[in-house]
């Protein structure tokens, strides 16, 4: 007496499994809170014009909600740290060599200052 059953598996994608299976906890007493409204989101415009508005309030140095949050943030962004880094670099090493080459000079001047009292 074997009866025979057939068992049939439906999958829902993670989209669309939402849109089909109600998860919410109505079963256990849990009320739903007041909706909330979500205010949209200003466009690119917008930003800018409240980023005016509110520059000379944004603190200058910080780890977040600052003008240097929004400044590496932004280069971390586009991939300009590195670059800047390196003309940082660049730089530093130009003026370590025009201050040996200042340096230099001065002790060729003195040289020759002091070999004019010899002399003279």
């Amino acid at each position: 007496m074997a009866q025979e059953v057939n068992l049939q598996k439906q999958v829902y994608d993670k989209n669309q499994y939402q849109k089909v299976i109600d998860n919410s906890f109505t079963q256990l007493g849990v009320t739903n809170p007041t909706s909330t409204t979500v205010a949209p989101l200003p466009s690119v415009d917008q930003f800018f014009q409240y980023y005016s508005q509110l520059f000379f309030d944004i603190p200058k140095f910080g780890a977040t909600n600052s003008h240097e949050y929004l400044i590496k943030t932004s280069q971390d962004y586009i991939g300009t740290t590195n670059v800047v880094n390196e003309e940082i670099q660049a730089l530093i090493a130009e003026l370590t060599a025009l201050r040996q080459d200042n340096l230099d000079l001065q002790q060729s001047l003195l040289d020759l200052v002091s070999a004019n009292q010899n002399n003279g």
